[in-house]
């Protein structure tokens, strides 16, 4: 059984609040069209993280709408199967699966009920995906560990396997252990679940969620360009893109052909270049600057350097805490970038070193599972949470204007009701 293993898409990305990827979206997926054309494989797996917000716009959905459909077109034999991550919206993306299944592609949004007793006959059905060379046990994003369903499913595949054929099961989680370089925990942290609360029973375990490409267990082989290991083997293909200046490593996507049930899992890494890259000022290696006019000095030279990407990439500082920045900076940067045809995407999040003089000590920051700030519809959940944090701030003010605010939206969409109403009658 062969399989192309990727994840982490995030598709409708802008980044730094001001620059779309769409572009970089097109070339990740025509590496990969090529790629799956190569290899033939028997299924492409989508391990989350299809988009990146939980409601992405239309142009979003039409990418993804058009390249999967592109990928179906050009290798029909190909089963594609996308499993929702904690960026997506699982009801959105179930709702749609009646209709992608007409041309062979699988998606699963929502994982199963958690009471597996009132779950009707036959349910794993929709969870096990039977290819001719062996089985795919499809799990998306799921809030809560649910070791009993995963051993279920497991178990029927067990049952059914009657001629040893390979096993495959997703996942869109942080297994304990795993690297997680590149990813920004400023204000939110990564729940981790043990490996053997995963289950028994597959031979690779398509993991998404970290993007740095890695298989668990064995981190020297982690930009290995092939390696073979006994099942069981849990891997993270990594993101399709860099997602963010953190991201210092090589992204890939994962070849993965197993010969049999229990048997040997053999993967090699397909590297996928990227259009843009992202920079550093200065340079790792390189003294720090020692004011903003430095700074802004070695700007000017990485945007008018002859040899500079034609497609620009995105560009930061690293300052030490002890420079002084003028009110202007920003605007002087964004002017020296637009002298240059734009050559370059700016991150105005500034890495600062060392401690500045007035640092007193390091105050305690609230920690929330990444997953639990992306699903907050309350401002006022996240409020409560962190109340402590902000002294004089007083709850029971905060929620008397946020009841006013209510009042006043409904009553404003009451009137509208009415004025529509009213406009309808006299129609």
């Amino acid at each position: 059984m062969k399989i192309i293993h990727t994840s982490d898409l995030h598709l409708g990305q802008i980044i730094y609040r001001h620059y779309d990827r769409d572009d970089e979206h097109d070339r990740y997926f025509a590496r990969l069209a090529d790629l799956c054309v190569a290899e033939r494989p028997d299924a492409l797996i989508v391990s989350g993280d299809i988009f990146d917000i939980q409601q992405p716009s239309a142009a979003a959905w039409r990418r993804f709408t058009d390249h999967f459909v592109g990928l179906h077109r050009r290798l029909p034999s190909m089963k594609i199967i996308i499993t929702a991550g904690n960026h997506d919206s699982p009801s959105r993306l179930h709702a749609h699966r009646r209709v992608w299944e007409e041309i062979g592609t699988v998606i699963i949004g929502l994982p199963p009920a958690a009471d597996l007793e009132r779950l009707p006959t036959g349910w794993e059905s929709d969870y096990i995906i039977s290819l001719p060379g062996g089985y795919v046990v499809a799990i998306p994003f799921m809030a809560a560990e649910r070791p009993e369903m995963l051993q279920h499913l497991l178990d029927t595949v067990a049952a059914r396997n009657t001629a040893d054929l390979p096993v495959v099961m997703t996942g869109h989680l942080a297994v304990s252990g795993s690297d997680i370089t590149g990813h920004d925990f400023d204000i939110g942290r990564i729940r981790t679940t043990a490996l053997p609360n995963l289950g028994t029973g597959y031979d690779y375990l398509a993991l998404g969620h970290i993007h740095k490409p890695q298989t668990l267990g064995h981190p020297a082989d982690c930009m290995a360009e092939e390696a073979e290991y006994p099942a069981p083997v849990a891997r993270y293909s990594g993101s399709a893109l860099h997602v963010s200046c953190d991201e210092a490593y090589p992204h890939t996507i994962s070849i993965v052909e197993i010969d049999r049930h229990c048997g040997q899992v053999r993967i090699r890494q397909h590297r996928i270049h990227q259009l843009r890259h992202f920079k550093t000022l200065p340079a790792p290696g390189e003294p720090d600057f020692n004011d903003a006019e430095e700074a802004l000095a070695a700007l000017e030279t990485l945007a008018s350097a002859p040899d500079r990407n034609p497609a620009g990439d995105y560009v930061r500082f690293r300052l030490p805490r002890t420079i002084w920045l003028p009110s202007d900076f920003s605007q002087r940067v964004y002017d020296i970038i637009a002298r240059h045809g734009e050559s370059l995407r700016y991150n105005p999040k500034i890495e600062w070193t060392g401690t500045a003089a007035t640092d007193s000590g390091t105050e305690a920051v609230p920690q929330f599972e990444v997953a639990e700030l992306q699903q907050m519809h309350d401002p006022l959940q996240f409020i409560r949470q962190t109340i402590d944090q902000y002294a004089g701030l007083d709850l029971g003010v905060i929620e008397e204007a946020f009841d006013e605010i209510r009042r006043e939206v409904a009553a404003l969409s009451e009137q509208k009701e009415q004025s529509t109403a009213k406009t309808r009658r006299k129609s």
